[in-house]
């Protein structure tokens, strides 16, 4: 087929040379990200996740907590980003659909027809999706900062500062795990070409694992544990060092270890989209 035995110089390519090529599928995947509904859905999703459970969470804590009890929490920046663990599900969601769907719909040879640099291809969406769930991730994690402190009582202990220690780091940490996360569900989708399989093994990696740690020997946990992609992503969105056999990474080595399963899930995606067939 026209995908598998075209040449890089089939497609006449622009006068401006390879880097006004790749400016022009940037702009194309640009333009898909930004006209497919679920793009819109997944980011609503997200948003609302991330404010709406803040803001809920500012009015009732106050109300069902004793000032003792708010003062108490050993990781009270944890709170506005509680929306946190469902929001990272559209945003992951998002990164597989961004492939998966070409291939599901039969897009993707047109794709590969009009740029036969399929590494390209992928260059491209991963620049678009970064940058995207980047630039959502930090504006939903600061959203959701500022509305759980704009409805907490003026007088409540749960009341903090971006000058706090550690505090500014988690509310952009919790961001920047979910535009790492959009690029990991990108590589699996890239590996597996499947929505449903793609979407069952970004949740399968992020939770299963910690799920099994948890029956294992407790010098198990404090080894393995930090190392899970999930754990590695609290390291980078909480204060605090982690509690009983349990320890977080520092908060960017933690970032470091959930960048790396990214990476590995990408490079592989890059491997193969120019191994197989379309």
């Amino acid at each position: 087929m026209s995908a598998t035995t075209a040449q890089p110089g089939a497609t006449a390519q622009p006068h401006g040379g390879a880097a006004a090529h790749a400016a022009e599928v940037l702009a194309a995947e640009w333009h898909k990200i930004r006209t497919v509904r679920s793009t819109y859905w997944a980011l609503a999703a997200a948003t609302a996740f991330n404010v709406v459970t803040a803001a809920v969470l500012g009015i009732v804590l106050p109300k069902t907590l004793t000032a003792d009890q708010q003062a108490g929490m050993h990781d009270r920046v944890g709170l506005p980003l509680g929306g946190l663990h469902v929001s990272q599900i559209a945003i992951g969601v998002l990164g597989v659909l961004i492939i998966t769907s070409e291939y599901s719909s039969g897009m993707i040879r047109a794709t590969l027809s009009a740029v036969p640099q399929r590494r390209l291809v992928l260059a491209a969406k991963t620049a678009v999706l970064g940058a995207a769930a980047a630039t959502a991730g930090l504006a939903t994690c600061y959203a959701a900062y500022f509305a759980f402190q704009a409805f907490l009582p003026a007088a409540s202990p749960l009341q903090m500062s971006l000058s706090d220690p550690g505090v500014a780091r988690a509310v952009a940490g919790a961001g920047l795990y979910l535009a790492v996360l959009a690029l990991l569900g990108l590589g699996l989708g890239a590996i597996l070409r499947s929505s449903a399989g793609a979407m069952t093994a970004l949740f399968g990696l992020l939770f299963v694992p910690t799920l099994i740690l948890a029956l294992l020997p407790a010098s198990w946990q404090a080894t393995v544990g930090p190392y899970l992609p999930m754990n590695a992503a609290e390291a980078l969105y909480t204060v605090g060092a982690g509690t009983g056999h349990l320890k977080h990474l520092a908060p960017w080595a933690g970032f470091g270890v959930l960048c790396a399963y990214a990476t590995a899930a990408l490079l592989a995606g890059f491997i193969l989209i120019s191994r197989r067939d379309a």
